[in-house]
Formats: C-alpha cells, sequence, structure tokens
C-alpha cells in the first residue's frame, strides 16, 4: 500500500493518492475473475435510461437498477445465481483504507464494480440505498483517470472537482456520508494495465 499522505477533500472525506497502485494488478486479476462469473453490463434506471457504464457486483448483495428502481439483491439477475464472493485483494484493501481515515472496524458486504470507457460518465447522485449510514464508502479507481465531482448535502451545491488517476481511493462517511458526487465524462487515454478504460471499486456496508 502507498504511504502518501492522506489530502482531506470534506470535513469527513479523504483523497489518497497512489493508494492501491502496487495492488492493481491483483485487483484487475480478480476483478477478471469475477466478470467472468458476472459479466459488466449496462443497467437501466426505473425511467428505462441505459446507465453509461458498464458494471457488476461481488459480495454478500449485489446493486441493481431496472423498471423496479434501485435495490440491493442476493442474486445476479442474469444468472438468478449468487453474486462473487468478495476477494480477499479487495476487502483488505477496503479496510486498509478506510482505517487510514478513522473509519475503524469497516467491513463491507458488497463492492459495485463501474467498468467506464471514454465519454461515459455517471451524474451527481447520493449513495443511499444502504441500510447504515454510519459506515463510509471507499471509491477505488485502476486505468485511465477521472475527474471526481463532489458535491454538498444538496444536488443543487456547486462540486468541487478532483482528478483520479491509477491507484487513487476516496473515502467519505460521518457527516459527508450523503454528499452528492458523479463522474465526468471520460476523456480518451490509455493505460497499460486496462487499455481505455477505468474500473471503479466502490465497497459499502449495504446492510
Amino acid at each position: 500500500m502507498s504511504t502518501a499522505p492522506v489530502r482531506m477533500i470534506g470535513q469527513h472525506s479523504f483523497l489518497l493518492k497512489g493508494f492501491a497502485s502496487a495492488e492493481a494488478t491483483n485487483l484487475l486479476a480478480d476483478i477478471k475473475h469475477i466478470t467472468s462469473q458476472s459479466p459488466l453490463r449496462h443497467m437501466t434506471t426505473r425511467r428505462g435510461y441505459q446507465m453509461a457504464a458498464q458494471m457488476t457486483n461481488c459480495g454478500r448483495v449485489g446493486w441493481v437498477s431496472d423498471s423496479k428502481g434501485y435495490r440491493y439483491q442476493t442474486e445476479d439477475p442474469l444468472s438468478d445465481l449468487a453474486w462473487p464472493s468478495m476477494p480477499r485483494s479487495f476487502l483488505t484493501l477496503a479496510k486498509k483504507a478506510a482505517e487510514e481515515c478513522d473509519y475503524d472496524n469497516f467491513i463491507p458486504d458488497v463492492c459495485l464494480i463501474n467498468c467506464y470507457y471514454p465519454r461515459a460518465g455517471m451524474g451527481l447522485h447520493q449513495d443511499k440505498d444502504e441500510k447504515d449510514f454510519t459506515q463510509p464508502i471507499v471509491s477505488v479507481s485502476l486505468g485511465i483517470p477521472a475527474v471526481f465531482l463532489f458535491g454538498g448535502l444538496r444536488r443543487s451545491d456547486k462540486p468541487d472537482a478532483y482528478l483520479l488517476e491509477h491507484g487513487d481511493v476516496v473515502v467519505w462517511g460521518g457527516g459527508d456520508r450523503l454528499r452528492f458526487h458523479g463522474i465526468s465524462p471520460l476523456k480518451l487515454a490509455h493505460h497499460d494495465l486496462t487499455g481505455q478504460c477505468r474500473f471503479n471499486l466502490t465497497f459499502r456496508l449495504a446492510s
């Protein structure tokens, strides 16, 4: 893990530059294994719009979106089988990143895996489908860079913008837990390990 200093980007929010870089090869190998069981797919919103990023999950539950809305469920809707288990490399990284930011005893039960290609992004939103908002969010970036938009507790609050590069980790919780956030559409770029894509691992405690 990186020993780079922790940068505060909010009262309870932190950017850890390069924190996951040393583990990137193992993380990407585990992503490949997970997606061989539960493939990446474009989910749709309840209004029928297709999401720009592809995604899948691992862990006890997985986050899904369709005409029924947003929710966690124990089975992958593509196969009706349980989601792949969370790899040890994922869990270890999430726990260490949380502890680095003084969020002790964080044990996520789900990891959302998002895959972005150039021009794909994600609009401002809150992560609020979880039951326990005292637990943080840990977000890991792998591959080509992206601009992370970190807003306030209202959608209308102007977000700050942070460049996330390969291996960067963002952790937020406490009073910042429900801040709106998103990703600007990615620019064309190439990374030696991922080609023209960016993977984002988002760790949460859903229940």
